[in-house]
């Protein structure tokens, strides 16, 4: 199935009385330092404390349209986020939810999906996840996948859509951060419809650059163990089937290391006020590489979208071990 500008418009019909249309904000000393007039779409605003809602909803809801009722129970994998916006839908609407999840992801995101009233199964390896969600599709659950699905692509993409609609005037970038690619391609799809189509570039870590090298490749590209990044969120083992024909499509994707996510995580919070997780600085980071090396015009108009704000004390402790804000300030 071939996506369009439109499915994203029926998605956010569709669950916009289930979200939260988060703000946008914008910092002057951020414009004047990078060159840029940058808007902020803060998706750590969102009930669940990320995007992934989005996703979640529209794939329950159209379930629902589809079949005239709720599915009876659900099972999902994740790293963090899309559990807690999983859990908390299928709590919402009284249906079971099971969530597989390796055992190494923050603890705070697994007490955080529990907390929403899903069971949660620690396996050892990301791939077991994948496989024993699949198991139990054959014992009736539906599966939700976090990015290999039509349904999650489309409503991923009303963050873009709102934030679209929100600033209202023509946009030169989009930047969000890539994982598994449902955001970045739901993005890509919800600025079709402009007169004037703006550049999308996904953010992904360079340790964890499944995408990058998947695109170099011409085709997908798997780990084979769980990259390590402090951006959990985009510790992907590979873009999904169903994104990556969106992601062939995009303007490029920039690698940020692991200093740079700390640091842009860093000047995130200081600049805007706002607790965001380190995957969301993927995107700002990767804007600050292209307002650097790519010719623009004066103050050119760009949208980052702030995935989410879901953090374990740990992983704040990490971000702050080291002082970036000083030199960006001085």
């Amino acid at each position: 199935m071939n996506l369009s500008f439109l499915d994203i418009k029926k998605a956010h019909s569709l669950i916009s009385q289930h979200i939260v249309k988060t703000p946008i904000l914008t910092n002057q000393f951020l414009n004047q330092k990078l060159g840029a007039e940058i808007y902020f779409k803060c998706e750590n605003f969102q009930t669940t404390g990320s995007f992934k809602l989005r996703g979640a909803a529209n794939k329950i809801l159209k379930f629902k349209e589809q079949n005239g009722h709720f599915p009876q129970k659900i099972v999902a994998v994740s790293s963090g986020n899309h559990a807690q916006a999983v859990a908390y839908m299928a709590n919402k609407f009284r249906i079971e939810s099971l969530i597989y999840m390796e055992e190494s992801v923050s603890s705070y995101k697994v007490n955080s999906a529990k907390n929403y009233g899903a069971e949660v199964a620690l396996t050892k390896t990301k791939k077991e996840t994948e496989i024993y969600a699949e198991q139990k599709v054959q014992e009736g659950y539906f599966y939700i996948h976090p990015s290999n699905d039509n349904d999650i692509i489309c409503g991923q993409g009303t963050a873009c859509l709102e934030a679209i609609e929100q600033i209202d005037g023509n946009i030169d970038a989009v930047f969000a951060s890539c994982g598994g690619g449902g955001l970045i391609a739901g993005s890509y799809l919800a600025c079709q419809n402009l007169a004037i189509k703006p550049k999308v570039f996904a953010a992904e870590p360079l340790s964890a650059n499944d995408t990058a090298i998947s695109l170099r490749a011409g085709k997908i590209y798997s780990f084979e163990e769980t990259p390590k990044t402090i951006a959990d969120g985009a510790k992907t083992l590979r873009p999904s089937l169903l994104t990556f024909p969106y992601l062939q499509k995009l303007d490029g994707v920039y690698e940020i290391s692991e200093e740079e996510i700390i640091r842009w995580t860093q000047i995130i919070s200081a600049s805007l006020k706002i607790f965001v997780e380190p995957t969301s600085a993927l995107a700002l980071s990767a804007c600050n590489q292209f307002l650097q090396t790519t010719k623009q015009g004066k103050n050119p108009k760009i949208l980052i979208i702030l995935s989410g704000g879901n953090m374990s004390r740990e992983t704040v402790a990490k971000i702050w071990e080291k002082d970036y804000l000083t030199d960006f300030f001085a």
